[in-house]
C-alpha cells in the first residue's frame, strides 16, 4: 500500500522555531519530524511513499532523495522508495491527489506531515478493510475539542456528521476529533471539482457524511499538531519522556479505570436526568493528570437504569456527551467509556426484558475491563481501578489490577464486599498522585 505524505505547508505559526526550512524538517531529538514519520511507516512495512512538497521543498528532496540515501541523523539507510510531487502553484491540501491518481494504489494512506504521529498503521488498515468504506478517518479525543473539528458517528462508527471549527455545534458532544490521518480508496477522487484549490475536508470528505462510505477509527495513540512554538515544545517533551512511541498500539498500554458516579460526577443515587450530572470539584485536573501521565483514562460503569427502563440509550449517550464536553472545556479527556446496561432482577415497571439478564459485564464481573484491555492492548497488571464503592475494588481485584478507593461518593460505605484497596485517597486528584508515585 502506498502512503502519501503532504509536506507542503509553510508553517507560518511556528516560524519563530525555524523559518528557513520546511515545517516537516524541524528537528526533534536531532532528527527531522518527517524522518520520524518515515521511520514509523518503514518499520511497519509501508515503504512506497509519495511526498508532496512546495515551500522550500528542495530541502526535503535533497535530504531524503529517493529514499535510498543514508540518513545524516542516524547514519543508516532510510530504507524506503520516495517519489515527489512538487506543487508549482498552490493546489490546496487535496489538489495534488487528483494529479497523482494514476500512481495511487486502490487503498492508500494519506498523512499530514504537519502532525507528529506514531501509530499502529497495520491495525488502522485492517479496520478500514473490515469496514469496506471509501474513507477511514483516524479520530481521537484531545484537550481542546471546543475549537477542533468534530466527527459524529453511529454505533457502527459510520460517520454521520462532520462539524468544522466554525460550524455551530450542540451544547454537549462526544470528544471525537479528526486527527488528519486517513486511509482512502482512490475512487473517493471520482468527483468533479473545478476550483483552483481543493480542500480535502470540506470538498471531498465532509460530503461523505451520512452516506455509509466513511468510518471513524477511534484511537488514543500519539497524534499531535506541532504548529505553534508551545505545541512543538510539548511534543519535544513527549519524545524525551518516551511517550510518543509508548502510545503506539504495538506496545502494551497501561490504564486507570474509573467508576463514574461518585468518582467523576456527584453521587445522586441512580442518575436519570442529565441536569443532575455535575462534575465533582477538581475532577478535571485529576483527569488531566492522567492524560499527562501516560495512563489511559477509561470509565467503567454499571448503568442498570437502562434495563429498568428509566433511561434510554440515547439519554445515556447525552449524559456521557455532557461529561466529555465539561471535561474538554477544562482540557481533560477520556480515552474510553464502557457501560453495562443490564440488571439481573426483574419486576420493575417499564423494564426492558431483554436486558434483564445475569451478564458478564456487570461489575464486579470483569467483562467491560476485558473488552477495554482487548481494544486498547492493555497490560492489566500495570493498571489500576479507582472507585468509591467496594464493588469497584472487588472488580479491580477480579480483573487482577491494582485498586484505589476514593472517599467521595459513597466512600466505601456500601460495604457490599469485604475487600481492602491497595490505596485510599480523599479525592480523585489525590488518588492519581498516589498511583503515579506508588
Amino acid at each position: 500500500m502506498k502512503a502519501v505524505i503532504m509536506a507542503g505547508g509553510k508553517g507560518t505559526r511556528i516560524s519563530s522555531v525555524a523559518s528557513d526550512i520546511p515545517k516537516p524538517m524541524i528537528k526533534i531529538e536531532n532528527k527531522p519530524v518527517l524522518e520520524h514519520e518515515i521511520e514509523c511507516l518503514r518499520d511497519q512495512g509501508f515503504t512506497d511513499l509519495i511526498i508532496t512538497v512546495s515551500h522550500l521543498g528542495h530541502i526535503i528532496m535533497d535530504y531524503f532523495g529517493d529514499g535510498s540515501k543514508i540518513s545524516p541523523a542516524t547514519g543508516k539507510a532510510f530504507g524506503v522508495n520516495i517519489e515527489y510531487f512538487v506543487e508549482e502553484v498552490p493546489l490546496g491540501n487535496a489538489g495534488a491527489l487528483f494529479q497523482l491518481k494514476d500512481k495511487l494504489s486502490d487503498d492508500f494512506l494519506l498523512l499530514n506531515a504537519d502532525s507528529v504521529f506514531d501509530i499502529d498503521f497495520n491495525r488502522l488498515v485492517e479496520y478500514h478493510r473490515e469496514k469496506g468504506g471509501l474513507v477511514t478517518l483516524f479520530t481521537h479525543p484531545n484537550n481542546h475539542p471546543y475549537d477542533s473539528g468534530l466527527i459524529f458517528a453511529d454505533n457502527n462508527n459510520a460517520v454521520t456528521a462532520w462539524l468544522a471549527k466554525e460550524d455551530e455545534r450542540p451544547e454537549f458532544y462526544r470528544n471525537r476529533v479528526n486527527a488528519g490521518l486517513h486511509v482512502l480508496n482512490k475512487h473517493v477522487l471520482d468527483v468533479d471539482i473545478n476550483t483552483p484549490k481543493i480542500d480535502l475536508d470540506r470538498q471531498i470528505l465532509k460530503p461523505l457524511s451520512g452516506t455509509g462510505k466513511m468510518f471513524a477509527y477511534d484511537s488514543p495513540e500519539y497524534v499531535k499538531d506541532m504548529g505553534t512554538p508551545e505545541r512543538y515544545e510539548a511534543v519535544c517533551r513527549d519524545y524525551a519522556d518516551g511517550r510518543v512511541k509508548a502510545k503506539n498500539f504495538t506496545n502494551k498500554q497501561k490504564a486507570i479505570f474509573l467508576d463514574r458516579d461518585g468518582v467523576i460526577n456527584e453521587y445522586v443515587g441512580f442518575l436519570r436526568n442529565i441536569d443532575d450530572f455535575k462534575l465533582i470539584e477538581g475532577v478535571e485536573e485529576a483527569i488531566k493528570k492522567i492524560n499527562a501521565s501516560g495512563y489511559l483514562a477509561i470509565v467503567i460503569t454499571n448503568q442498570p437504569v437502562i434495563a429498568r427502563g428509566e433511561v434510554t440509550l440515547e439519554e445515556l449517550s447525552s449524559i456521557h456527551n455532557k461529561m466529555e464536553t465539561l471535561l474538554g472545556m477544562k482540557g481533560a479527556f477520556l480515552d474510553g467509556i464502557y457501560f453495562c446496561p443490564h440488571h439481573p432482577d426483574k419486576g420493575f415497571d417499564g423494564e426492558v426484558a431483554e436486558l434483564k439478564i445475569d451478564c458478564d459485564c456487570r461489575k464486579p464481573k470483569t467483562g467491560l475491563v476485558e473488552n477495554a484491555c482487548k481494544e486498547f492492548n492493555i497490560d492489566i497488571e500495570k493498571s489500576w481501578f479507582i472507585g468509591d464503592a467496594t464493588i469497584d475494588i472487588q472488580t479491580g481485584i477480579n480483573a487482577k489490577c491494582k485498586t484505589c478507593l476514593v472517599k467521595t461518593g459513597v466512600a466505601g460505605e456500601d460495604r457490599k464486599y469485604n475487600v481492602k484497596a491497595d490505596l485510599e485517597a480523599d479525592t480523585l486528584f489525590d488518588a492519581i498522585n498516589g498511583i503515579i508515585s506508588f
